[in-house]
């Protein structure tokens, strides 16, 4: 193996941040972290900036002019992440929007097939579970309750997945169903869903362990009625939200953040225009434009975000979240929530790296400690 320094830049390790330190690889692997570059060892100056852990998406439908539907087959999700990987998400979960029982079927199928795809995690199955009063963008004629033997398959597909997380929504699936998926190791994540707090409490009290894109197609919070964000914000569960600046007000995500301490995390809801110069795409046979920022239907409904998490990221510290909490919610946070070997830069672990520039634009990236932008 050929040992590699990185220097030039300060070094955040998934958890602390080492100024102007040294990151040592073996390869793929994670040396250390250090002050000096040993004798004899090649030397990669970086020009200021942070090195950090490869990014974590748990909430990608799409990227590279492809999306997570009916024509998915394991090549298409390798296509997929490599897509985000060269736009610093070294790990994701694809994820499926609500579709027909077939569609679900076939994407789990491609997503066992991709098991050892560089930047595969695992999927996200984002309903069809869900509550038709919040549809977002999803198909409102595809939305459905939990049937049992939509049960037994996802905990058929939780054994064989490396993660497998499902947003649902509590008035489509029972305490019962939802014990049982926790109990298979399914993250089950409240979301599209119109639940009071007493039901959304019931829901994480059953096993539920997270909220998707939090406030944004669920029960706001209310002064009397606390809905799904209250029980988020005044609990220990955690939440991906959409840090884009459209889906989330500044004001707004403030307060999420000083509520919580921990557990939010960062997600893209990228769609099939990541990565390309594509003004539009098609989802469940409606065109989605692509506007100044912003993914939006032709009635103006959003329909996911135009975003990447070095955008994210970016963006919190601009509002003066400190670095190593806004690094740490697009890596270690989410790659814990899924008990994936990410978000860390320990010796050992492998060497997915992004580097933010002193402008915090995405600078480069490595995949298993291999230079791919």
């Amino acid at each position: 193996m050929t040992r590699l320094a990185l220097t030039g830049a300060d070094v955040f390790d998934g958890t602390a941040l080492h100024p102007g330190a040294v990151l040592m690889l073996d390869g793929a692997q994670v040396v250390g972290i250090r002050s000096d570059v040993p004798a004899g060892v090649a030397e990669q100056r970086l020009g200021g900036g942070v090195l950090a852990p490869g990014f974590v998406d748990l909430q990608v439908n799409g990227g590279g002019g492809a999306m997570v539907g009916p024509a998915t087959d394991a090549a298409q999700l390798a296509r997929i992440c490599a897509a985000h990987a060269r736009l610093g998400a070294t790990g994701l979960l694809p994820t499926l929007i609500t579709d027909r029982p077939e569609v679900t079927a076939q994407v789990i199928a491609a997503g066992i097939a991709c098991i050892g795809t560089p930047g595969f995690l695992g999927l996200h199955l984002e309903g069809p579970h869900l509550d038709p009063r919040r549809a977002g963008a999803h198909d409102p004629a595809l939305i459905r309750p939990m049937t049992d033997a939509d049960c037994d398959a996802l905990c058929n597909a939780a054994a064989r997945l490396p993660a497998l997380m499902v947003t649902l929504a509590p008035c489509a699936a029972t305490p019962d169903q939802i014990a049982r998926l926790a109990a298979a190791g399914v993250i089950v994540s409240l979301g599209h869903t119109d639940a009071t707090c007493a039901e959304a409490t019931a829901a994480f009290a059953a096993g539920a362990r997270a909220a998707t894109h939090l406030f944004n197609a669920m029960s706001g919070l209310g002064h009397r009625e606390p809905g799904l964000v209250g029980a988020v914000l005044s609990g220990n569960v955690a939440a991906g939200i959409i840090a884009d600046g459209v889906h989330v007000a500044p004001e707004v995500l403030r307060i999420a953040l000083a509520a919580r301490p921990d557990g939010l995390f960062l997600v893209s809801d990228a769609m099939a225009v990541a990565g390309t110069d594509a003004a539009d795409f098609t989802l469940n046979g409606r065109r989605v434009l692509r506007q100044q920022g912003r993914l939006v239907l032709e009635n103006g409904t959003l329909a996911g975000a135009d975003l990447t998490l070095p955008q994210a990221v970016a963006r919190l510290i601009r509002l003066g979240v400190a670095r190593e909490r806004a690094l740490a919610m697009a890596g270690a946070v989410p790659a814990a929530l899924i008990g994936a070997p990410a978000g860390h830069l320990r010796p050992g672990d492998r060497a997915d790296m992004v580097h933010l520039g002193p402008d915090l634009a995405l600078s480069a990236v490595w995949q298993a400690g291999g230079r791919i932008v």
